[in-house]
C-alpha cells in the first residue's frame, strides 16, 4: 500500500543509506547505482555530497536529474523512491560534511571522520534534487 505524503517524507527524513541511480546514456553502460548518504527534511529538497570529478557528479551533471531509493525490512518492508531535477550544484564546505556525517555516525566519531574525509576525499560538491516523482509502499499493510 502506498504511503501518505507525510509518511513518505518522514521515512525519507530518517538516516537511511540511499541507493542513488542516474542514467549513463552516452557511455553505453547501464545506469549507475551506488549507495550514498543524503540530507532531507520533510517538505524540502534533497542534498547529496560527492567528489567534484566523480562519475556520479559527471553523470548527474549530464542527465540533470537522478533518483534516490531508501528501504527497510523491519518491522515491515517499506520503501520510498524520489526522483527529480537537479536545481543546484555548489562546492561543499566543511560544515556540509559535518552535517551529513552527524546524520550517520555516532557523535564521538564525527570529528575524526570529518578530519579524515576533508583531507583525503578531494574536492566535494553538494548537489540538490527537487523531489518531483515519488514511489512508496509499505508491504506490511497488504
Amino acid at each position: 500500500m502506498a504511503l501518505t505524503r507525510e509518511e513518505r517524507e518522514q521515512f525519507l527524513a530518517e538516516p537511511h543509506v540511499a541507493a542513488l541511480a542516474v542514467a549513463a546514456r552516452d557511455s553505453g553502460r547501464a545506469p549507475l547505482s551506488v549507495p550514498i548518504w543524503y540530507q532531507y527534511t520533510p517538505g524540502a529538497d534533497v542534498r547529496i555530497m560527492t567528489g567534484r570529478t566523480s562519475r556520479k557528479a559527471e553523470l548527474i551533471g549530464a542527465a540533470g536529474r537522478f533518483t534516490l531509493l531508501v528501504d527497510r525490512l523491519e518491522p515491515t518492508i517499506r520503501y520510498v523512491s524520489v526522483e527529480g531535477p537537479v536545481i543546484d550544484t555548489r562546492p561543499a564546505t566543511r560544515a556540509d560534511l559535518e552535517e551529513v556525517s552527524a546524520r550517520y555516525l555516532p557523535a564521538e566519531k564525527v570529528a575524526g571522520y570529518v578530519d579524515f574525509a576533508w583531507e583525503n576525499h578531494g574536492e566535494q560538491v553538494v548537489i540538490t534534487l527537487r523531489p518531483e516523482h515519488w514511489v512508496s509502499s509499505d508491504l506490511g499493510r497488504l
